[in-house]
């Protein structure tokens, strides 16, 4: 059995409402939910939340809330690794333990079914405990710049300075969008980020961080653009 958790606490500080917030005329969680649904690959789609407002708006969307996530797993300091924790020996308790399980955030607009099909063709092909979404840096890392505590510049690999940028290794970061953990060894080591784990690339123009309002009028802007094409 496979499993989607898509983690919606109620609270959130920067950007209130921000898991139902409507984004492009629909709340933002209806995209990880329609996404999760149009790739099939899914058994059971739930939400993990402790909010009824989004749990209706999960529900109306064709996604389970097959419990009430505990108040102690809601705050602003839990991890995603304790929920998808819970949620999985939520199922193990009940006789249902999922062979691979997916964490799609709710705030990931840009989620395509394609992608999430790509990442559990990958965890099952190669025998891995955790595939997940990453992109490239738009510039080399190894040319970063910091402030000092004087206020200047200062390079932090200043032996990079004059290495060529086609020289220099690709880099990726998380893109914050989902991630496949085969259950067994999730359990065990209760990581996402485990020493095997591989990757599915995405385009840039498909990833965005949303945490501020600024990052949601950006969203929103890229997301208009990728439509309209």
């Amino acid at each position: 059995m496979n499993i989607a958790i898509i983690p919606a606490r109620g609270g959130s500080r920067r950007i209130p409402g921000k898991n139902i917030k409507l984004f492009v005329g629909k709340p933002i969680i209806a995209y990880s939910i329609e996404a999760a649904k149009a790739s099939q690959v899914f058994d059971r789609i739930i939400v993990s939340t402790d909010s009824d407002e989004i749990a209706q708006v999960a529900i109306a969307y064709g996604a389970e809330i097959p419990f009430i996530r505990p108040k102690e797993l809601s705050d602003d300091h839990t991890p995603t690794a304790p929920v998808i924790a819970h949620a999985i020996h939520w199922f193990k308790e009940r006789g249902h333990l999922p062979e691979f399980a997916c964490c799609i955030y709710a705030t990931a607009p840009f989620v395509k079914p394609d992608f999430i099909k790509e990442g559990y063709k990958t965890i099952v092909e190669n025998n891995v405990a955790s595939v997940f979404s990453v992109t490239t840096y738009a510039f080399p890392i190894l040319r970063s710049l910091k402030i000092t505590n004087k206020g200047t510049l200062a390079m932090f690999w200043p032996e990079h300075e004059m290495t060529k940028s086609q020289d220099m290794p690709e880099a990726y970061h998380d893109a914050g969008q989902f991630y496949w953990l085969k259950v067994d060894s999730f359990l065990k080591s209760g990581k996402i980020y485990t020493s095997d784990a591989m990757p599915v690339i995405l385009p840039r123009y498909l990833v965005q961080d949303i945490d501020t309002p600024e990052d949601w009028i950006t969203a929103e802007r890229m997301f208009k653009g990728v439509r309209d094409e």
